[in-house]
């Protein structure tokens, strides 16, 4: 059973059960607010004809004053008037007497002879219409001499309550059917928008992450859709972003093995006595097995860090006689390029906790990204200092900068500024998983044409 006919099953049968049992009680409410009425204006009527009986005619003759009696009895009232004797005898009835004048044989007059008022509902056995009749003793100083006895008709509230009752009814299904109206235009509205996840999901599995999700309302399924309309452009992203790094390091690795084929060739062509040649081609050959196994590397970490296998070892490191070391190391790159590389430490940085080859390979990567992107006569500051229980570590650069359309995505993998830079692009999102690993922070802040701050904040 689909979603829509189970919503709407369900606000059906809530409402019908309610609608019943409010129909129930308003149909007994009405039923006995209409007779218990009836009841009511008749026993009052009774009551006020045996107090009238007592105080005027106490001293009368029941059967002699019967005839003035009826006559006051009911010239206020729109009901049949009995008047009985003690034994149960009709001495007098306002429609007029019939052949059977016994009464004893009703429950109401019983109880009316014994002292009591009597209620009792039937059937007139001359008509067999519905009626109701009330009893009431006449009494002369406490003593039961006979009763008045007034009888309605009950045709007139039954058809009363049976109207009302049909309309009750009429209303309870108008109700029911507002709400499976409604209902079906809900459970349709919440449908629809599932209906459309679904298939974009289903064109997702598929691979086709073009598609998108319209937001129809503003709930959670729509939070849902722009969630998924989201993932599929992060998807494409990602997508596009690995064939731009599969055609990168295609063309990266190309290049090396290319030179390197290339020299082996001219020295296989040449005499071996050329010393000079040999010592060139030979440190090209080197360098560019270099940068292949520095590319090797970096696409091990990447995968190591995205299955979660890489592996931190904590140990003491002195921060500044790391950054001192880094720059000695650096430096000569730096002065080839005629860019100024300064290191800049408070000696009396604490001890941390760290590994400190991972550290250097996040540090050598940074300055190294400087120097790729600072012209001749530039200048390169590496600063570390201690604040609120972190050691904060920043490499600044007077290069070209970084758009701000480009700085939220530096730090995602495979995405690399310039397509036509050397690089895989994974080392500045490996360098922010690895001190992510160190519990730190690695920020980055830049302005084009003027040069980019990378700040790296280690707890102490």
């Amino acid at each position: 059973m689909g979603i829509q006919k189970r919503l709407v099953g369900s606000y059906v049968v809530v409402i019908f059960l309610t609608v019943l049992i409010l129909e129930i009680f308003l149909i007994v409410s009405v039923r006995f607010y209409y007779f218990h009425n009836v009841e009511r204006i008749l026993m009052n009527q009774a009551e006020l004809s045996a107090s009238f009986f007592q105080q005027y005619f106490a001293d009368e003759d029941l059967e002699k004053q019967s005839d003035r009696l009826l006559k006051g009895f009911s010239h206020n009232s729109d009901a049949q008037v009995q008047i009985i004797n003690l034994s149960g005898r009709l001495l007098q009835d306002s429609t007029g007497l019939h052949d059977d004048n016994n009464m004893i044989k009703y429950p109401d007059v019983q109880v009316a002879i014994q002292g009591e008022p009597g209620i009792w509902k039937g059937k007139d056995p001359s008509t067999q219409e519905a009626i109701l009749a009330v009893s009431f003793p006449l009494q002369v100083n406490d003593v039961t001499v006979g009763g008045v006895r007034f009888v309605t008709s009950l045709t007139e509230t039954f058809n009363t309550v049976n109207q009302i009752t049909v309309v009750l009814i009429c209303v309870g299904m108008l109700v029911i059917a507002i709400v499976t109206v409604l209902g079906l235009l809900l459970s349709w509205t919440i449908t629809r928008s599932i209906k459309d996840l679904k298939q974009a999901a289903d064109r997702m599995t598929e691979g086709d992450f073009s598609k998108r999700v319209p937001k129809r309302y503003q709930d959670e399924l729509g939070s849902l859709a722009d969630t998924l309309n989201m993932m599929a452009s992060r998807i494409l992203k990602s997508e596009q972003l690995k064939n731009d790094f599969i055609s990168s390091v295609s063309h990266e690795l190309r290049t090396p093995l290319t030179s390197i084929k290339g020299w082996v060739i001219t020295l296989k062509s040449n005499r071996i006595d050329n010393k000079q040649l040999l010592h060139e081609g030979l440190d090209i050959i080197e360098s560019e097995g270099d940068r292949l196994t520095r590319m090797v590397d970096e696409l091990l970490d990447f995968s190591k860090l995205d299955n979660g296998r890489i592996a931190i070892h904590f140990a003491p490191v002195h921060l500044p006689a790391l950054l001192h070391h880094i720059g000695r190391q650096l430096s000569p790159r730096a002065t080839r390029q005629g860019i100024l590389l300064e290191i800049q430490v408070d000696e009396t940085i604490p001890t941390i906790q760290a590994d400190e080859n991972r550290l250097k390979q996040v540090l050598i990567n940074l300055i190294d990204n400087s120097l790729k992107f600072t012209d001749d006569s530039g200048r390169i500051l590496v600063h570390a200092h201690t604040t609120l229980g972190q050691v904060i570590i920043t490499v600044e650069d007077t290069g070209s900068g970084i758009a701000e359309e480009d700085l939220e995505n530096v730090l995602h993998k495979f995405y690399k500024v310039d397509q036509h830079t050397s690089g895989s692009g994974l080392g500045l999102s490996i360098s922010d998983q690895i001190i992510k690993l160190h519990r730190g922070e690695l920020r980055i802040t830049s302005m084009v044409g003027k040069g980019t701050i990378v700040h790296i904040h280690l707890p102490i």
